[in-house]
């Protein structure tokens, strides 16, 4: 189970993610505003492209490589990261007129050409100009990037918020979008780090120009902090909540091949908070709310609560059983294990900001942990992550009752269905009882290593989805996920185990595991065990349509049964009891997102993840 604190989440972000030469930051050695201008010494003087230029650079770099894999043209303002695009450009689709979205792409400039009277470099600057639906990018014009409120602006030939959820209205004044109600243009989340740290980049490469332009509502008239306090904010808190991604690692790489500098926030996401922390954040978070504990067993507990705010960013929670610090998480929920049987427990939570300030303590909510009931007598493969890229973990859960040390312990994958296991890897530490040990790739995305006990490049942790992954113990299999030497297509899947599976099982039967889409990492680093039923007795059960339309679910079954839905922190939103076969959810009012909705009777409950469009 993952126990990092605040300060090990900053080191992280400030490790080298990009391929930069070999010294080119080693004159980057000052603090705050000095090290910014020793950035600007580096990065000045590109080779300026030109502007029509571009047009190549986009048709082959800025391609998607990473979503659909489909070779368009990746556009930040119609890219649906979780499905299909609502429409696609190629080549062919570059234009300058455009009467609705989906016409054709041209170049949006993030920092408003406006600003800098068209002036080059900085129009044909390849970092800061991107690709985008020509028609959005009017609809944006020159308004500041912030976070829309509930008031939004209508304009004629396109919808509000866009097809990929992008959106334009005043800036929410509130939290840590505070100070500012003007107009604002809000990207989605998938890209608001890559928008933040494109501004970062643009202040810092230009600071000998800056002062001197047009006013600009995100700018503050100075050369060296640059942004307003509000705007400040935003783009640090997007910057820490969307972290480099490898879309923007390949894109640095080649621009600095095609004009010659590189973006330092991409290469060294942690230069940000060294430049522009020095603002001194004095404000604590706000206290968690609304703490709830659920699914209690004999030793274990799950704990979820509100998320808190900041006027930067919340970095993480501190979780605390009787007044004592028992671990720390990044998300809103939290598996607290290694508890003693038939025991009052009460927890609180503190929540922590990216400078380390600590919100009070919540109210505590207390439970007593249940009898000791059978245990699993093994280890056992509790979650299957083979996802995009080297986005790949194995989770492996431990509900023996004791602790267990891993030294006897490795993985091994069965390369492309195979007679042989390959490369055994040798697992580190222990696992406390009711806790779970996370393998995975090194270079996998931030929200899996974050969550990942130990990394590695071993050909073990290198599966495809046609390569089953083996537990052993004293070199003997005990567990696998897919058939060995068998047919196996289990790609672009997480797949995690039901909770009611004691023990691990040398014949792999996939009715044992829960399928989710690719990337799904949310449920990473916790697993629940139910040892409470006997059988399934839903096996007629049926729950549609998902995705959700329209806010209506129907729920079939033969059998009676209490129904939750909770949202993806793990509130409840809705319950109850219902005997009727068909059972349909009409009041529903939930916004665009993941939920889950939980089916239960007195021996038997499963979740389910739902989507509403």
């Amino acid at each position: 189970m993952r126990k990092k604190i605040a300060l090990i989440f900053i080191f992280t972000l400030s490790l080298v993610h990009s391929q930069a030469p070999d010294g080119y930051y080693d004159s980057a050695t000052g603090v705050n505003y000095e090290l910014k201008s020793q950035l600007y010494e580096i990065i000045n003087n590109h080779s300026d492209q030109g502007y029509n230029s571009l047009d190549d650079f986009y048709t082959n770099y800025d391609i998607d490589n990473y979503y659909e894999n489909d070779n368009t043209i990746l556009d930040i303002y119609s890219e649906n990261p979780v499905g299909p695009d609502p429409y696609n450009f190629t080549a062919e689709n570059s234009c300058g007129n455009y009467s609705s979205e989906g016409d054709c792409y041209n170049k949006e400039h993030i920092i408003p050409q406006s600003v800098y009277g068209s002036n080059y470099p900085m129009r044909s600057d390849a970092h800061q100009v991107l690709p985008t639906d020509g028609r959005v990018n009017g609809f944006r014009s020159a308004y500041p990037y912030g976070v829309v409120g509930a008031n939004l602006i209508s304009q004629n030939g396109i919808s509000n918020p866009t097809q990929n959820g992008s959106k334009l209205g005043n800036n929410l004044n509130e939290s840590f979008s505070s100070g500012y109600s003007g107009v604002v243009f809000e990207p989605i989340d998938e890209f608001k780090g890559d928008v933040a740290r494109i501004y970062f980049y643009f202040i810092t490469r230009y600071e000998n120009l800056i002062s001197s332009w047009s006013s600009y509502d995100m700018f503050d008239g100075s050369s060296d902090k640059v942004l307003e306090d509000t705007f400040l904010n935003i783009l640090m808190n997007w910057h820490l909540n969307d972290p480099v991604s490898q879309k923007e690692i390949d894109r640095n790489n080649q621009i600095y091949i095609y004009q010659g500098n590189r973006n330092p926030f991409v290469d060294q996401p942690g230069y940000i908070e060294e430049i522009w922390s020095s603002t001194n954040d004095n404000e604590s978070p706000t206290t968690p709310s609304n703490i709830q504990l659920f699914d209690i067993t004999s030793n274990t507990l799950q704990v979820s609560w509100n998320s808190s705010t900041d006027n930067i960013s919340v970095a993480s929670y501190n979780i605390y059983v009787d007044d004592n610090l028992h671990g720390n998480t990044q998300n809103t929920n939290y598996l607290i294990g290694g508890l003693s049987t038939t025991t009052y427990y009460c927890v609180s939570i503190a929540a922590i900001d990216q400078s380390n300030n600590s919100s009070t303590l919540s109210e505590e909510e207390c439970a007593t942990t249940l009898e000791q009931s059978t245990s699993t007598n093994e280890l056992f493969i509790s979650e299957y992550i083979e996802g995009s890229s080297n986005n790949k973990a194995i989770e492996i859960a431990n509900f023996t009752g004791q602790v267990i040390n891993l030294d006897s312990y490795t993985i091994a994958r069965n390369t492309n269905s195979g007679t042989v296991w390959g490369e055994a890897l040798q697992l580190t530490g222990e696992i406390v009882d009711g806790g779970v040990h996370v393998i995975a790739r090194g270079n996998a995305d931030d929200e899996i290593t974050n969550n990942s006990n130990q990394l590695s490049s071993s050909d073990a942790i290198s599966f495809n989805g046609d390569d089953p992954v083996g537990l052993f113990k004293d070199n003997t299999l005990i567990d696998v996920f897919g058939f060995f030497n068998g047919d196996n297509n289990y790609a672009n899947s997480t797949y995690i185990r039901y909770e009611n599976i004691l023990n691990p099982n040398v014949s792999f039967n996939i009715e044992e595991w829960i399928l989710y889409p690719n990337n799904t990492f949310e449920y990473l680093g916790y697993h629940n065990q139910n040892l409470s039923f006997e059988e399934n007795i839903f096996i007629d059960l049926k729950i549609y349509p998902n995705p959700i339309i329209d806010n209506v679910l129907f729920i079939k079954s033969e059998s009676d049964y209490f129904y939750e839905i909770f949202d993806i922190k793990g509130i409840r939103l809705l319950n109850g009891y219902n005997s009727e076969k068909v059972r349909v959810l009409d009041d529903l009012n939930f916004n665009p997102g993941i939920y889950f909705i939980k089916i239960s009777s007195d021996k038997f409950f499963f979740t389910k993840k739902l989507i509403f469009n």
